[in-house]
């Protein structure tokens, strides 16, 4: 069978996403990543309008908390990651849905040092446009205790160290960068 390039024909009880081309399946999984992200900011909203911002904050960070060790171990698992260095976090980055819509690049210093720069982020974008100020807690505290718990899940040894986080001066500037370093 020759692999679709769309499902426009007739319906197909037997379809699967094998049968589909790679560039469907990269469009599929960039459209699924984005609605994890807004799967996420949603139940967020919610939570903050039903209740209020503290109780939506708590349980953002109770939810990622377990969650950004369930992403790094399914990423592993999945690529076959299995040292313990910084290359190794890089790559649980690289790969891991909440990523593929950022604009980032990585500077890998050294097997224990390197830098992650985000250009762009959807989610900051969004922070930013509700004007409530909210990126200093959301980039600030949770991005850093969850890169933390990241970093701590491929060696405990290994540091985060927040270089560059909001607010910003203007749309143009970095996101934000941050460094993975293993200290003595």
């Amino acid at each position: 069978m020759r692999e679709l390039n769309d499902y426009s024909g007739e319906f197909n009880p037997a379809i699967k996403y094998k049968d589909f081309s790679k560039e469907v399946l990269i469009k599929a999984l960039n459209a699924y990543a984005s609605y994890i992200r807004r799967l996420d900011g949603i139940w967020y909203l919610t939570v903050k309008e039903q209740v209020n911002d503290d109780t939506a904050f708590l349980c953002d960070r109770l939810v990622w908390d377990k969650m950004e060790v369930h992403d790094a171990d399914m990423t592993r698992k999945l690529f076959k990651i299995e040292a313990n260095d910084v290359a190794a976090m890089f790559k649980t980055l690289q790969m891991s849905p909440w990523t593929w819509n950022l604009r980032h690049h990585f500077e890998l210093k050294t097997p224990h040092h390197g830098i992650w720069t985000v250009n762009r982020c959807p989610v900051l974008l969004a922070l930013e446009n509700e004007g409530e100020g909210r990126e200093q807690r959301i980039c600030g505290l949770i991005e850093t205790e969850l890169f933390q718990i990241r970093a701590h899940y491929i060696n405990p040894q290994m540091k985060v160290r927040p270089l560059k986080l909001p607010p910003r001066k203007g749309k143009d500037e970095v996101a934000c960068r941050w460094e993975f370093k293993f200290e003595d």
